[in-house]
This record gives structure tokens, sequence and C-alpha cells, in this order.
């Protein structure tokens, strides 16, 4: 990966002009340079080669979909591809295929509109809403957050348990020190925090490859999962855990959170520069969203073959997976990689959630906060409930508070989806740069989709209850 450059900010004067001149054919001007610029401390701080193989073009601007895809895979994905696999076996694979082709043209989307209008989607809210609708925006925004950081929180508590034997309680308060992470990486420059998550995602690759392969599932049973089935909508309960896995995997922070860091790359901001940066902007999510589904359907299928084959379908905790998982695999160190996978994925999911709240806040109301103070008020937020939770309800109640996490967060997907696909499909907004109408036809059916699964699983809630 290329060195970060010298940071040398574009001209303000040329960035306020030319914002000034797309505030007459659709946005509302926003005041002052700083506040225009999303994440102004790493704005076009990495910087791209100019000619050159395109090997090295895709390596400058590989970074930003890997920290994307660390959304896709973060302990709330693990409860709910757990208990879809110990209770359905292969059914809902069709169901985490579907979520990553929409989370590949969501996170395409938000990366266009990023590149193109130099705004994150916060701050194009912002720029075209009125405050009341700003304000519910952020506030279901910071929800979609809080439940992320949620799920981050029992992972890493529940990680440390496994491998280190920390209480649950211990635990959970332990993850409020991480507050000071993300704040040692960016002092070393974006493109190391990248290389961070990066590696950590590589480390919970390789753990799932050998579980996978310990355990051996049928081919043909793997291939029939990845065909939809009518009993997915017809089951509710099998509902409710395909749309937490829907919440899980397409996750509404994260289109918050590209549409900005896509910026951090120095492309020439002119027409051709910017077409140049959405595809391999694209490109980057598009691998990076791959290694997602490889990691969310070993999951699942591993827990297909080791739990639901073998009379274990209630298996829905981490930890009862972790104590079954070598057992049953006949591989002694199957528990300890999965353990291993599960501490990397919380570590890495802290990162972007920090990042992601600091966009939305700074987006949304103008508000500066020092990154160790965002991160501890929501991960204090967070620690509160699952404290409660594990002391009333212990492992038990901590499971369920995780997949109920992942089902809030699909709730919250039309909030960050909708503004999105109206944002990209407006030709005074994004110009030339508008998406072909095949394309926002695509995205409409997949916003449809969401809002459809969501008051669904609403309606059924309410009827259960």
């Amino acid at each position: 990966m290329d060195a970060i450059s010298p940071k040398i900010p574009p001209d303000p004067r040329a960035e306020v002009t030319r914002r000034g001149a797309l505030g007459v054919s659709g946005w509302r001007s926003g005041s002052g340079v700083d506040a225009l610029r999303s994440l102004p401390e790493v704005n076009a701080s990495v910087a791209i080669p100019v000619g050159g193989h395109w090997f090295r073009r895709l390596l400058a601007f590989a970074g930003p979909g890997y920290m994307v895809s660390v959304g896709y895979m973060d302990p709330g994905n693990w409860a709910t591809d757990l208990a879809g696999g110990a209770q359905f076996g292969y059914t809902l694979l069709s169901v985490i295929l579907l979520s990553n082709v929409m989370a590949i043209l969501l996170q395409a989307l938000a990366a266009r509109l990023g590149i193109v209008t130099d705004r994150d989607l916060a701050q194009a809210c912002r720029d075209s809403y009125s405050r009341p609708v700003n304000i519910m925006l952020w506030l279901a925004c910071e929800a979609a957050i809080i439940a992320c950081d949620l799920a981050e929180v029992i992972g890493t508590a529940i990680a440390l348990q496994l491998l280190f034997g920390i209480p649950l309680i211990g635990g959970a308060l332990i993850t409020a020190l991480d507050a000071f992470l993300l704040l040692l990486l960016m002092n070393k420059g974006f493109r190391f925090l990248e290389a961070f998550v990066i590696a950590l995602l590589i480390v919970i690759a390789l753990c799932f490859t050998v579980q996978i392969v310990a355990a051996a599932p049928p081919v043909a049973a793997v291939l029939r999962g990845f065909v939809p089935s009518s009993a997915i909508v017809t089951n509710p309960a099998m509902l409710y855990i395909a749309i937490g896995i829907i919440g899980a995997t397409v996750m509404p922070h994260n289109l918050y959170l590209h549409s900005s860091i896509v910026q951090t790359r120095a492309y020439p901001r002119t027409d051709e520069g910017r077409r140049d940066a959405i595809k391999w902007a694209t490109t980057d999510s598009t691998i990076a969203l791959m290694l997602a589904l490889f990691i969310n359907a070993a999951i699942l299928i591993v827990a297909a073959a080791t739990f639901h084959g073998s009379g274990h379908s209630d298996v829905a905790e981490i930890g009862k997976a972790f104590e079954l998982l070598s057992p049953l695999l006949g591989l002694g160190i199957a528990s300890t990689l999965f353990a291993v996978a599960l501490l990397a994925s919380g570590l890495n999911s802290t990162v972007t959630a920090t990042l992601a709240g600091q966009i939305v806040m700074e987006g949304f109301l103008r508000l500066r906060m020092p990154s160790w103070a965002r991160r501890l008020v929501t991960r204090a937020v967070a620690i509160v409930p699952v404290v409660i939770v594990t002391a009333l309800y212990g492992e038990r109640g901590t499971g369920q508070l995780l997949v109920l996490s992942q089902v809030i967060l699909s709730m919250q997907l039309p909030f960050a989806v909708i503004p999105l696909v109206r944002f990209v499909s407006d030709r005074r907004k994004m110009g030339d740069f508008v998406i072909p109408r095949p394309v926002a036809v695509a995205a409409w059916i997949v916003a449809a989709v969401i809002v459809t699964l969501n008051v669904k699983l609403l309606f059924e809630t309410i009827v259960g209850s």
C-alpha cells in the first residue's frame, strides 16, 4: 500500500465556489469551508499514483471497501448466522447471498455520492431536507449505531470470556477501553488504520477457512441453500432470523461511512478524476464484500453442518457454539479459532462504528466531538443494557439481545437507503454522474424489499405480542 502523502487540502475558495454552483442546481449550500468537508483531518490525504500499472491504482484505492466490509461480518452477524444455520440448516444461505448483492449495490451508490458531490450521506441529507426531518434521520442513525455498538460489546465480552475466562460483565466494562484504539490508529495515519483492519479481516478469514474444511459440509446441500425458498417468508421464526441477517449485513451506518471515507483519496476533483475514482472505489468495495459473503456463509455453513444435523438445533448463543465446536468437529483448535475470530471481529467493528458515529454527528449537526469522547459516550450507552441483561438473565439473555440488536438495525435501514437512492437518482444533484435508469430501478426495488420485510416483521411482532 502506498504511504500517506503530506496532506494538501483542496483550494477552499474553489470548493466553496463549486458548492455554491451545486446549491443552485439541487443542493442547499453549506457555510464554512471546514463544515463542508467530511472527516477534514484525513480528507484527500492518501496519494493516488498518476499513470502506471492498473494494479497500483487498485491498491491505492483499496481500503475503504474493507473498512465497510467489517460491518458485514461483525458479532451481530455471528448470532444471526449461527441461529439460522442451527435451526434451519442451509436454507438461509439464499438470504445471505441476497443481502450481499443488495449491499454491493448500495455501497457502490454510497461511494458514488461521496465522490461526485464531496458530501457524505449525512451532509447530503442536511443540504436537502428540513431541520425536523434531519433530526429524525439523525436519531434513527444514532439508534442504529448504538444497536451496532451493542453487538460489538456483547461479542467482544463473550470472546474475552471464552479466551481468558473474564466474566461477561467484566468483559463488557473492559470494552470501554477501546475508545482509545481508534485515536491511536488515526494518529498514525488513515492508511495505517486501513492496514490494521485488513490484517484482522485476514485473521477472521483464515480461522473460518480451517473450520469449514473441518466441517466438510455436503456440497449439494450447500448449493441448494443458495436457492430462495418460500418458507423464508411464510415461517415467522425463519423470517425473524432472515430479517436479522439482512439487518446485520446491510448496515445503515455503513452507507454514511463509505460515502465519507472514499473521499480520503487524493483523486483529481474533476469529472475525469471522479469517474476514475468511482470505478476503482466500486471495484474495491465489491471485492471486499465478496470476502464478507464468504465469512457470513462460512459461519452459517459451519453451524448447519455441525449443529443442525446432530440434534443441536437450539444453538443460538456464541458461547454454546464455542463449547460444542471442537467436540463435534473432532478438531481441538476449532473452538479457539472461533473465539479468536470473534475477538478480531469485535475489535474491527469498534473502529468503523466510531468513525461512522463521528461522520453522522458532524454531518447532521455540524457538531465536532473528540474521537475518544464520542466513543466513550456511545460505548457507555451500549454497555449499560448489556450489564443489566447479563446480571438478570445470564448468557442466554445476551444472546437474545444480540439477535434483537440486528433486527433493530434492519428497522433503521429505510431511513438511510431511501435518501441515498433519491440523491443518486436525481440529475439536479448528480449531474452527468446520475445513475442509469436500470440501476435506479434495481435500487428502488432493493429499498422496497427492505421496507416490505420490515413492515411484515413489525406486524408479526405486534400480533405475536
